[in-house]
């Protein structure tokens, strides 16, 4: 008929293995050559993404090893400035004394600063004098000799930090200076009965105690620093004699208690600070 009969598959009979190499037939799609063209495509795509990966790294590393030496002088250059000016206006007080204040240093009186400091205590008995010769301890020519005196507190100092003439004898004749005018302003509210007598007998007494043991403890050797208590304290203390000097007796009285306390914690405070360094200074003897 044409047509081979149909033979029924022998199950016993072993199967053929598919054709392979030049027996196999051919992709007639094309497909096989595509798909590998596309792959090494995009092999070399990633390739190439990577190297440019890995050169940004490389160059962003580069850049920033040179900008971060620039940066840190930067910032250096820029945190002296900031310490330069905070020190210099006298708001910085961290860090140790100047070395050239410290004990057994020379006194190295001819100084610039010093000069302002031995006027301000020249001017303390002429205020006296001014004062006590007033009527009633209000006259002009006193109060404004003690705002000055009072005033130029400050400028002795900016000018030791400005000029770096810093010396043994402006760190031992500022507390006495600032004493004195309190001591001096005490003694002219005190006559006139500008503020209550209590209270300015309270002020010159803790005046009288501190510069007693300051001088103890500069003939013990010992170094002793202002802490913020007395320097916060200066401020309300001046202010309320000047006022009391002005006529504001109201104002002064209630600046004079602010005064009065953060005085007597400040003395409390060197007191503790006197006694610590004198334990370290025996017990540094005995070892």
């Amino acid at each position: 008929m044409g047509a081979d009969p149909l033979i029924p598959a022998d199950p016993d009979r072993p199967v053929d293995p598919p054709p392979s190499g030049e027996d196999a037939p051919a992709d007639v799609s094309g497909r096989g050559p595509v798909r590998e063209r596309a792959e090494q495509v995009r092999d070399r795509t990633r390739e190439r993404a990577e190297q440019v990966r890995d050169k940004t790294r490389e160059r962003t590393e580069q850049l920033r090893e040179r900008t971060e030496p620039i940066r840190d002088k930067t910032r250096e250059q820029t945190e002296r400035v900031r310490m330069t000016v905070y020190r210099l206006f006298g708001i910085d007080r961290s860090g140790p004394p100047p070395p050239q204040t410290l004990p057994g240093q020379p006194l190295n009186v001819w100084t610039l600063p010093n000069a302002v400091g031995m006027i301000r205590l020249a001017l303390i008995p002429v205020f006296l004098v001014l004062a006590l010769s007033s009527d009633g301890g209000t006259d002009a020519l006193p109060a404004v000799l003690f705002a000055f005196i009072a005033g130029t507190d400050y400028l002795d100092g900016f000018l030791a930090r400005a000029t770096g003439q810093y010396s043994r004898f402006g760190a031992l004749l500022d507390p006495v200076t600032d004493r004195s005018l309190v001591m001096a302003g005490g003694v002219v509210c005190w006559s006139f009965e500008l503020l209550p007598r209590w209270a300015l007998a309270i002020l010159v007494a803790r005046e009288l105690y501190v510069l007693y043991n300051g001088r103890k403890a500069v003939r013990l050797g010992l170094g002793m620093q202002v802490n913020w208590w007395g320097r916060i304290a200066v401020v309300p203390t001046m202010g309320s004699l000047f006022l009391a000097l002005v006529g504001l007796n109201a104002l002064a009285e209630v600046l004079l208690y602010v005064g009065v306390t953060l005085s007597l914690m400040a003395a409390a405070r060197y007191t503790v600070q006197g006694r610590r360094a004198l334990r370290e200074r025996r017990e540094g003897t005995t070892t």
